[in-house]
């Protein structure tokens, strides 16, 4: 009797699932092969080529019935992620954002997540750990130079592929000091710097915030301000100091200025990198007082009445 062939191993690294009845079995001209994820915005599914490579594509959810600030959203990621060129993050290999069926195909990068490393095998340590912190500080540069800011750094967002760490999904990514196209903080909220939460200008500062808080993970297995709901996670980043666990030596003192309140304090991303690659961390900054919008607006409120009061004090 002929001993059947065992049963054929998921590839290391495959994270979709089946495709539902309602997905498109073909889009830009790769056979869709399972979903990676959905959201708010669109479906990512992994995609075959006909020369056999694997791809990630994004649909944007609703097609040519979207909303206009959802189709604006989908523009500004695609020129987002076609903008930015390193060897840490995945790279763009097409976009159609004005047809009827609006995608986003990028390199798919084969291996699991930093969130699911830590949560399968546990926290990172030593050479792991530090080359984990060089390229996704590398990626965060180099998003950087370009203008971008990425906004939803995360270690679900950081893939351990064959060539080592690369970053990905640009999903909430948007030009430095461009207008945004939604209003409300975007983002994960243990991994959101404080002017994300309180819904003040967001620049490269709150993605330096974010991998500071994704290092903590990495080495820890928990974030620096806990778990829990939306609002109790946001109101510890704004008001407490973060907790590093038993984070040790130079990238300990790094996390921690990352993880400062103040974004004006914190290291940019190129000085990480030079700091991760001398071993000793950048020069302090100096630390300009920090306002939160709400005190500026109590502040302005109370001059408006001294001066009223003023006024009429002169006309009495």
């Amino acid at each position: 009797m002929r001993t059947p062939p065992p049963p054929a191993r998921p590839r290391p690294g495959r994270r979709d699932r089946p495709l539902g009845p309602e997905d498109p079995r073909r889009l830009a001209g790769y056979r869709l092969l399972g979903r990676l994820g959905e959201g708010g915005q669109g479906v990512v599914y992994l995609g075959r080529g006909d020369d056999g490579g694997l791809v990630t594509v994004k649909l944007l959810r609703g097609g040519a019935a979207a909303g206009p600030r959802a189709r604006a959203r989908f523009v500004k990621e695609a020129d987002a992620a076609l903008r930015v060129a390193g060897r840490h993050t995945a790279r763009v290999l097409a976009a159609d954002v004005a047809g009827d069926r609006p995608y986003i195909v990028s390199e798919f990068v084969e291996g699991p997540s930093l969130q699911h490393i830590v949560e399968d095998e546990g926290p990172l340590a030593g050479g792991p750990l530090r080359k984990v912190a060089v390229r996704t500080a590398g990626a965060l540069a180099a998003i950087h130079r370009a203008g971008i800011v990425h906004r939803d750094f995360k270690p679900g967002n950081v893939v351990l592929g064959p060539d080592g760490a690369k970053v990905i999904d640009f999903g909430v990514a948007r030009i430095a000091d461009a207008t945004p196209v939604t209003t409300g903080p975007l983002g994960t909220p243990s991994y959101m710097a404080p002017e994300q939460i309180e819904d003040e200008p967001v620049g490269p500062p709150a993605d330096v915030f974010a991998w500071g808080a994704t290092m903590v993970y990495a080495a820890t297995g928990r974030p620096p301000f806990g778990t829990g709901s939306s609002a109790a996670v946001m109101r510890r980043v704004t008001s407490h100091r973060p907790d590093l666990g038993d984070l040790q030596g130079p990238l300990r003192d790094l996390a921690a200025r990352c993880l400062d309140k103040n974004p004006a304090a914190r290291p940019t991303a190129p000085q990480l990198v030079r700091a991760l690659r001398d071993g000793h961390g950048p020069a302090p900054k100096p630390r300009p007082k920090r306002i939160p919008r709400y005190r500026w607006r109590m502040m302005l409120a109370l001059a408006g009445v001294v001066c009223l009061g003023f006024a009429l004090g002169v006309l009495i």
